[in-house]
């Protein structure tokens, strides 16, 4: 499994598309959320992954990401058992994030 640390997506290179897509529950997502100047953010549960596969496109960058990078792992190893090629895990999450790039994002 691919992981990509917080740093590294902090600086995603300016023209190479991707989608960060977003695991976790609706109330996380209101109490914290990432946005990276380029990325097009999704959020789709974690539990409505296999019902809604049909939103991602497997030939862009997925960046998956959750609170501590649990359940974005289990999101990346579902897709890349669907063809998904460039897909990554953010390592410890939202978590992460905010303890090493933004401090602004509110950990829980």
């Amino acid at each position: 499994m691919k992981q990509l640390a917080p740093t590294q997506l902090r600086t995603w290179p300016a023209g190479q598309p991707a989608t960060l897509l977003d695991v976790r529950e609706p109330w996380e997502v209101e109490l914290a959320s990432v946005q990276v100047d380029g990325l097009t953010v999704r959020h789709i549960p974690m539990g409505q992954i296999p019902a809604r596969l049909g939103e991602l496109d497997p030939s862009q960058t997925v960046v998956c990401l959750c609170h501590h990078g649990m359940r974005s792992a289990q999101v990346v190893t579902f897709l890349e058992r669907q063809g998904f090629d460039a897909v990554y895990n953010l390592a410890g999450g939202i978590d992460a994030w905010s303890a090493t790039v933004d401090p602004r994002v509110p950990r829980y």
